[in-house]
This record gives C-alpha cells, structure tokens and sequence, in this order.
C-alpha cells in the first residue's frame, strides 16, 4: 500500500478522526509491549475515550505485561477490520492503576469473562494516552483483489488506498 501523497492528503484531523472510529468500531486491538529483550503482543477489549485522550483496558493484576508497561511504558495498539480492509495503528505511554472509579464506569458484562464484578480486587486498569496515530484505508477486498490481479497482468504496483499518520 503506497502512502498516500496526493494534492489533497487528508488532513491531521481527518486521520486523527479515522483511527479514533476504527477504534471504536472494532473493539479488540493487539497490544503490544517491549519487556527489554522482544515484543509480545495479546489480544485486549480496548475502551476508546477520545474526550479523555486515552483507550482504557481492563486487565488482571498478575501478568507479564503489567511489570513490563512499568519499566517500558511504549506501547503500540494494533486493530484490523479485515472485512473492510481497514487498519488501524496507535502507539503511546500505557500506564496500571488501580482507579477503581474508572474500573466501575468501564465494567460491562462482558467482563464477567474474566471476573465475578467490577469489585474484584484484581481488577486492574490500563491506560494508554495515545502519541501518535496511523491508518490505512483501502477500497475493499473485491476491488484490492482486481486492482492486485491487474497489477500482476501489467507489471505494475498495484495502489490498494491510503495511508496516512499523525501525531495525536
């Protein structure tokens, strides 16, 4: 996918707008943290909150990443619409907390996957305040899969859409 460099690139807004909405639409994000020697990624229910400037997570007390996000707080969150072939990239400070305010206005019943109420003690919470933001937008599967297959006739690159950052 080429970056997008047309006379009309979409404006810092505008692609602060569209992460925020794939964000939104999709939910379940990978997030990766860095424990000084590689990456590890797992799949977390992200909250996004643009007023607040943060995708919230619930998540337990016990794990690896807890213990890496206090010594490595870069983090990168990763969703895929691959129906839509949209994505979406945000990369920033996660901190753990034990707001147990925020825990009880974030709890949903799906949660209850993980723990009996918003109440359990080893409810934590992950923040995340977002650095900066990338998407990738491309036309489709049906029209990416003739644009690639006419590229393969011709020789040529195919353009699949448009990729844009931003700092947020």
């Amino acid at each position: 996918m080429k970056e997008r460099q047309d006379d009309n690139p979409a404006t810092p807004e505008e692609v602060t707008d569209r992460v925020w909405e794939l964000a939104d639409k999709i939910d379940i994000c990978m997030l990766t943290t860095w424990n000084g020697e590689q990456q590890r990624s797992r799949p977390m229910s992200a909250r996004p909150k643009r007023a607040e400037n943060a995708f919230y997570f619930l998540t337990d007390v016990s794990g690896d990443k807890n213990a890496e996000l206090e010594k490595f707080p870069t983090v990168s969150l990763a969703w895929a619409d691959k129906g839509s072939y949209r994505f979406a990239v945000v990369s920033g400070q996660g901190t753990i907390s034990n707001d147990r305010a925020k825990i009880a206005e974030l709890w949903s019943d799906m949660d209850k996957v993980w723990w009996e109420d918003k109440d359990d003690p080893s409810i934590r919470l992950l923040t995340v305040t977002p650095e900066r933001g990338e998407i990738w937008d491309t036309p489709g599967a049906l029209v990416s899969g003739a644009k690639m297959l006419m590229a393969a006739v011709t020789g040529g690159a195919p353009e699949l859409g448009d990729n844009a950052a931003v700092k947020m």
